[in-house]
């Protein structure tokens, strides 16, 4: 949808935060800027060709989905490649470049995509059509970070302008979702330490039951305009650890009973 001149000046505003560094208040008029949801997703996709990680017209490889529970709207952003890295199991991944403003973490599960799929099938899919379209699961962290000054004051459509206040994204390696099939996620237990503190510990902790139940709804709203999704494309689920404030130079480790871990710096 093209942007109205007051979202055109917020796109560079946040633009500019970015690279300046400098975060933007989240004021009145920035809201007004943000009318609805449909426009916070333009100024995503606007942002993105900006930075030159997408074409206009093309639909983003790596996004992210969630809410808090399953009665309630999810928010679905699609997620800069630059800031995505893999690591290989055990290894550690090095952010300390990235130019964060406010950094916090999260434990997540990644979903990637077997197929292709297209707006009529998508409007087909429940929760078990949809997950056995996946072909891999990974161990995930995404480092949540914002362009606005106090994300505690920030309405939920200008978090979802700011690509749902994300900051880069850490994959563990890829593992066949066969052998996740009918997992009991509630039992699923987890780990997060954050340098030198005392681990979070978490079991069946994500906050809509299982990675997949969102499936359905993201995919609907990824060809709601007529696209169809690659496969391949890729989606993170939604927090286990509940998101963290990091300091700058810390060390993460995560760990997944059964699916493997790695530690990133930030």
């Amino acid at each position: 949808m093209p942007l109205s001149p007051e979202a055109t000046a917020l796109c560079a505003a946040l633009l500019d935060a970015r690279r300046s560094g400098r975060p933007l208040p989240p004021d009145a008029a920035a809201l007004a800027a943000v009318p609805d949801d449909e426009t916070a997703c333009a100024l995503q996709q606007a942002q993105g060709v900006a930075l030159g990680a997408w074409a206009a017209e093309a639909l983003p490889r790596f996004w992210k989905s969630g809410g808090p529970r399953r009665d309630g709207p999810l928010a679905h952003a699609p997620l800069l490649p630059a800031g995505v890295q893999p690591v290989a199991d055990g290894d550690c991944a090095d952010l300390r470049a990235q130019p964060f403003l406010q950094p916090m973490v999260e434990a997540e599960v990644a979903l990637r995509l077997g197929r292709e799929v297209s707006p009529a099938l998508a409007a087909t899919l429940g929760v078990a059509e949809a997950e056995s379209l996946i072909d891999a699961l990974a161990v995930a962290v995404e480092v949540v970070d914002t362009r606005w000054a106090s994300l505690a004051d920030a309405p939920p459509r200008l978090k979802l302008a700011d690509f749902q206040v994300h900051g880069a994204l850490v994959l563990g390696p890829w593992q066949a979702w066969d052998g996740w099939r009918g997992h009991d996620w509630a039992a699923q237990r987890g780990q997060l330490r954050l340098g030198d503190a005392a681990p979070i510990n978490f079991q069946g902790t994500h906050t809509l039951g299982t990675p997949g139940w969102l499936l359905p709804i993201w995919l609907r709203h990824l060809t709601r305009h007529g696209h169809s999704v690659p496969a391949g494309t890729v989606v993170t689920t939604g927090s286990w650890s509940g998101c963290r404030p990091v300091a700058r130079g810390s060390r993460v480790a995560v760990q997944f009973q059964g699916l493997g871990g790695f530690t990133l710096q930030v």
